[in-house]
């Protein structure tokens, strides 16, 4: 069995949700330690790339998009941990939260700060979305409440509309 994080019934999710899904368990991989960000790109990109199951990635996911997010999440790794923890509720830190949480808040923190092209509304709920596809229970709705303190200090002008 993988180590990988294996979501849970997708019920048809778009080609940027599908490359979202892949990076965030792309990026939990990368937390691993064992790979950089480059190989592990390359290896969804070109081994992982229509498998099933765990650790797999849709043929027709956002190519671009994952590359993206997998590898500006790893090179603005500090500011995105940093961000992120200052977002927790009183009581929390970073090492409190699941890693493959981690991976989502920061995936997500990359495209809030990252990625002005995706509006904040819409990056908070892909990644809640994200979230469900592994967890039934309290982690998206945590996911949500961080996340949206985080695009409240970084794009607050555009939550205001």
């Amino acid at each position: 069995m993988s180590d990988q994080p294996s979501p849970g019934p997708v019920s048809g999710p778009s080609r940027r949700q599908a490359a979202r899904l892949a990076a965030v368990q792309a990026l939990y991989q990368w937390q691993e330690g064992e790979h950089a960000p480059a190989e592990i790109v390359e290896q969804f990109l070109k081994v992982r790339t229509g498998e099933t199951g765990e650790g797999g990635m849709r043929r027709d996911a956002d190519r671009p998009l994952f590359k993206d997010v997998v590898e500006g999440t790893a090179s603005h790794r500090d500011e995105l941990q940093a961000i992120v923890t200052a977002a927790l509720a009183e009581g929390w830190t970073w090492a409190r939260v699941d890693r493959l949480v981690r991976a989502i808040l920061m995936a997500g923190a990359y495209e809030l700060l990252h990625r002005k092209d995706v509006p904040p509304r819409v990056a908070i709920n892909e990644y809640v979305e994200v979230a469900h596809a592994f967890y039934d229970k309290g982690e998206p709705t945590f996911v949500n409440s961080v996340l949206d303190r985080v695009a409240r200090q970084a794009r607050p002008a555009e939550l205001a509309k």
